[in-house]
């Protein structure tokens, strides 16, 4: 029996008075693994919402499998359920599987083969036979252990409660218990969120060997290289979303090509355009019944007048036409994409001789360890390490906004700026404009206009701020940051919840100008292609005391009177 394909047909979905979704079709084939991509708010989320059946749309319709996964921002279980619930949870099917074979199998050994019955009990037995080879349910258990190990679990207490996990981990564990389901019919959210290296290429091997269906939506650029047979690009275009075969490579391959296409369509069907609008317009003139004659006329004018007249209102009648005819299927003009159009990031100190930053011994209990680091005035410097590793944390310790001990310094008047990974703003109900330019100033926000920093659509100006996704606060955070550039600029996780496309433009801004970046990544892309110097923190470090004679707590980065 053929395994199910997920279909979608015109979907249309609004939200908040407006249009996210505007018929929408998709067929995902078992085998086909296809990844949602484009700016935040396009519908990425709400496509895979309705897939899945969470939400309903406005109009059109979905065909779904009849078992399909879901990966949920939360968990559908309470704080106090253990992870071992979670674990029978997933467990589920394969256990009823093998236990319904077994009592298929029973019933088929006491009916005999002439027994009316006995061929649609045997029916009965293949689907489920097939289901469960489908789900691989004799190796489930296994599969359990080997999914928990891959994605950073496997040491945990099946005892431990939800509310004893981070959130990383619960995160991690909603996508170990569907792929321990193993469903026909995969949906992910951002799936590499809170993973790893290793635990992403687990993932990235796992999502391979599945033979059915997986729609995916994804900022990692890295994952959707790994792993994607199809792209579905949901920015706008003048057919609506474009599916691309192929991987983001291909992707990058086809998607400039395709937009300078649209520019170029666009401009020469609007130079045809006011070429008959003018054209109609003057020839119209020339045929006006009151129009006097010019000298070269005179001569032959009464004899000729009525086949140039009827001449010139044929040429008039085609314009107009052919005007009409272009007016009515005109394509669409492009909208402005955003481009991440920011100057420098950060600016010169002063003195670029001297480090702007010095630190040596620190230490914070149970979380970083660092014997030292110094932080040129023009530095690029990239900060890795395994979850928990103290990325954050050292950014924090630079900003000045953590306590720790050992020893800091710091050159006068040097300002910081940090994008932290969780981006609040402590007035949701003011509009984007109006937190851009009481954060920055009104001067500085006339000299330096949100709009053209290229981070924020000119339509989300003036929606309140607790409306926006999460990739649109992070935008927003980044723009209050680069508006007024600090002379070090810390980014914490910059490229999470971004479209691949900002990314991009966002990573080669980060390799030129002036002034010092310290950013903390697990984007893999990135890393990848990182110029700039790496240091790599051990989390095996944190058990080892600080030395004797740094035991004082640093100096805060805001200090002025640090040297």
């Amino acid at each position: 029996m053929p395994r199910p394909a997920l279909l979608a047909h015109d979907l249309v979905r609004t939200l908040g008075g407006r249009r996210v979704l505007d018929g929408v079709c998709l067929t995902a084939s078992p085998g086909h693994r296809i990844g949602l991509i484009g700016e935040n708010g396009v519908g990425k989320s709400t496509l895979l919402r309705l897939l899945a059946g969470v939400d309903e749309p406005d109009a059109g319709s979905v065909t779904r499998p009849r078992d399909l996964g879901f990966l949920h921002q939360e968990m559908p279980f309470d704080a106090d359920s253990t992870l071992a619930a979670v674990l029978e949870e997933a467990l589920r099917e394969a256990r009823e599987d093998l236990a319904e074979l077994d009592r298929l199998g029973e019933e088929l050994a006491r009916v005999p083969e002439d027994h009316p019955g006995h061929q649609e009990l045997l029916d009965t037995y293949g689907r489920r036979l097939e289901g469960a080879q489908d789900r691989q349910s004799w190796d489930a258990d296994r599969r359990a252990a080997l999914v928990l190990d891959g994605l950073g679990l496997g040491a945990l207490s099946h005892d431990r409660s939800l509310r004893s996990l981070s959130g990383g981990q619960r995160g991690r564990l909603a996508l170990a218990a569907l792929l321990v389901r193993r469903p026909p019919a995969l949906l992910l959210d951002e799936p590499t969120n809170h993973l790893d290296d290793t635990a992403a290429a687990f993932l990235e091997e796992h999502i391979r060997s599945l033979p059915g269906t997986v729609v995916f939506a994804s900022h990692d650029r890295a994952f959707l290289d790994a792993v994607s047979t199809d792209l579905i690009d949901l920015d706008p275009a003048p057919d609506g979303p474009v599916r691309y075969g192929g991987n983001y490579s291909a992707y990058l391959s086809t998607k400039h090509a395709e937009r300078r296409r649209w520019e170029r369509r666009y401009a020469q069907e609007q130079e045809e355009l006011e070429e008959l609008r003018q054209s109609a317009a003057v020839t119209a003139h020339r045929v006006a019944p009151d129009r006097g004659r010019v000298d070269n006329e005179k001569m032959g004018y009464g004899h000729r007048a009525g086949r140039v007249q009827n001449s010139i209102s044929r040429r008039v009648r085609n314009a107009t036409r052919r005007l009409e005819e272009l007016q009515r299927t005109q394509v669409t003009e492009p909208p402005p994409p955003l481009r991440f159009t920011a100057g420098d990031l950060a600016r010169r100190a002063e003195d670029s001789t001297r480090p702007l930053v010095v630190l040596r011994d620190i230490r914070v209990p149970g979380r970083l360890t660092l014997d030292g680091l110094e932080v040129a005035a023009t530095d690029r410097l990239l900060v890795t390490g395994d979850n928990g590793a103290g990325k954050s944390t050292l950014l924090a310790v630079l900003a000045g906004r953590l306590p720790a001990q050992g020893e800091m310094r710091r050159r006068r008047h040097v300002t910081v700026g940090l994008l932290t990974q969780d981006t609040v703003f402590d007035r949701p109900a003011r509009t984007v404009r109006d937190t851009y330019e009481a954060a920055v100033g009104p001067a500085r926000a006339a000299k330096v206009p949100l709009g053209s920093l290229g981070l924020m659509h000119g339509a989300d100006l003036d929606r309140e701020v607790g409306e926006l996704s999460v990739g649109q606060r992070r935008r927003l955070a980044l723009a209050l940051l680069v508006a007024r550039p600090p002379h070090l600029l810390l980014l914490d996780e910059p490229t999470n919840h971004l479209s691949p496309r900002l990314c991009d433009e966002l990573q080669e801004a980060l390799g030129t100008g002036p002034g010092a970046i310290v950013l903390a990544s697990h984007d893999r892309w990135l890393r990848r292609r990182w110029q700039g110097r790496e240091i790599r923190l051990d989390p095996a470090r944190w058990a080892r005391p600080a030395h004797g004679r740094h035991q004082n707590p640093l100096t805060p980065i805001t200090d002025p009177r640090t040297q």
